[in-house]
């Protein structure tokens, strides 16, 4: 915990600075939501297509999914998912012409979830 998956355009692989993005939004989350550094768990999701309204090219994506073990506040998700679309800002950049459109969601994990390391 957390788990964060990012899907992102696979037009913005060379504008993505996913490390840098990961290790912020680590960052951001360990102070927002109290979780502790080594939890914090981030994969990239390539995606080939994006499709928005009747254009297929013009536009990319980038969405956060962050899932976090329950017990935090509707207001300390709301301030990470907006700090978490601040961080794409800053580390995505879109070609020219091209519009960026982000979006971040903050859930709790199900009652069901599991972990182990080995």
């Amino acid at each position: 915990m957390p788990q964060i998956t990012v899907d992102y355009s696979a037009d913005l692989a060379d504008d993505f600075d996913r490390p840098g993005f990961a290790k912020a939004l680590h960052e951001a989350t360990v102070e927002i939501a109290a979780a502790k550094p080594p939890a914090c768990k981030t994969r990239f999701r390539r995606t080939e297509d994006v499709v928005v309204g009747p254009e297929t090219e013009g536009h990319a994506h980038v969405h956060v999914h962050l899932a976090l073990l329950s017990g935090r506040t509707d207001e300390t998700k709301a301030r990470l998912t907006e700090a978490t679309l601040d961080l794409v800002r800053k580390y995505v950049k879109a070609a020219e012409g091209v519009v960026l459109h982000a979006s971040a969601e903050v859930r709790d994990l199900d009652a069901s979830y599991r972990k182990f390391e080995a």
